[in-house]
């Protein structure tokens, strides 16, 4: 059978609230956004803007899973995980794409630092992770070859 007309009524309610309170507090909703991050052509320019002047170190501590081989750059899967204590943020670059950033994650403190998803890539290129851990940078790279250009290729 279906919904009746009062849960319905009610659903809509909620979703209207819920549609009010996230028009009253867009900030919070945006707290992290970095436009020009996100808007940068170049890879130090987005890491720059992302993070300011912080110092960036290699780290083995980060686990990079992605293919080695994407049949096609549209759609990459990527898993990112880290046992370095205290992160608040992930972000991941591919340095040959129109904008390099291409996404940047703010962990919590009671979420485990393990995202998985899938990326574009435009061609062959390495992917940079950078984790944010405290006032430190850390850092890992490998390499994804793309058979196929996500970026409109």
């Amino acid at each position: 059978m279906g919904i009746s007309r009062r849960d319905f009524c009610k659903t809509l309610a909620g979703s209207a609230a819920s549609l009010a309170v996230l028009a009253v507090i867009p900030g919070r909703a945006l707290a992290s956004w970095s436009e020009k991050a996100f808007m940068a052509d170049k890879l130090d320019d987005a890491i720059a803007a992302k993070y300011g002047g912080l110092p960036i170190e290699d780290s083995s501590a980060i686990e990079i899973k992605a293919p080695e081989i994407a049949e096609n750059g549209a759609f990459v899967p990527v898993t990112v995980s880290t046992t370095i204590p205290g992160v608040t943020s992930i972000s991941i670059f591919v340095p040959v794409n129109f904008s390099p950033l291409v996404t940047s994650i703010d962990v919590l403190p009671r979420m485990k630092p393990d995202v998985s998803m899938r990326i574009r890539m435009a061609k062959t290129s390495n992917m940079v992770v950078i984790v944010k851990a405290g006032n430190k940078l850390y850092r890992t790279v490998r390499e994804v070859k793309v058979t196929i250009g996500g970026c409109g290729g």
